[in-house]
């Protein structure tokens, strides 16, 4: 796939997660304030543990979308493909959308689904896109002699 496509596709995908992560934050804020407010218990948990939990939830999560949508802006920049953490949290990122779009079907409805179905592709392809390395062809050396006389195998080295 060209930089053409997997650019502007990154750089996307890069600006909703960093969005995403704002209204996580600012969803869980105010599920924290109106659990607080009202003095809501759920099994007898204390209010206050509630709201602090959804507070640190809130946070959490968007330090991770934020996370993801940052190793997203630097693999649109670089025009390279991000490194094993980075591919680690895109493809969790992915699976994470996965799951929570099969959920927003029959709580919020099938817009927020197809949103989430929007952000899995987006990165999905960004992973498929720069999957190669982002270089297109074969993307591996040739396989020539080396300074041993070889045909490119080293020799071992030594103890």
């Amino acid at each position: 796939m060209s930089a053409v496509v997997r650019r502007p596709v990154a750089f996307v995908a890069a600006i909703v997660l960093l969005g995403e992560a704002v209204g996580m934050v600012l969803l869980n804020g105010i599920l924290a304030t109106v659990v607080d407010n009202q003095q809501m218990s759920l099994a007898g948990l204390d209010p206050a543990a509630m709201s602090t939990g959804a507070w640190v939830m809130g946070g959490v999560a968007g330090l991770y979308l934020l996370l993801c949508g940052l190793v997203l802006l630097l693999t649109g920049i670089r025009d390279r493909i991000p490194g094993r953490v980075g591919r680690i949290a895109l493809i969790s990122c992915a699976v994470l959308h996965g799951v929570l779009g099969a959920l927003t079907v029959g709580l919020v409805g099938w817009a927020a689904f197809a949103f989430m179905m929007v952000v899995l592709a987006m990165i999905v392809l960004t992973l498929v896109a720069y999957g190669n390395g982002g270089v297109s062809g074969t993307g591996g050396e040739t396989a020539g002699p080396d300074e041993n006389g070889g045909a490119g195998e080293s020799a071992p080295a030594p103890a």
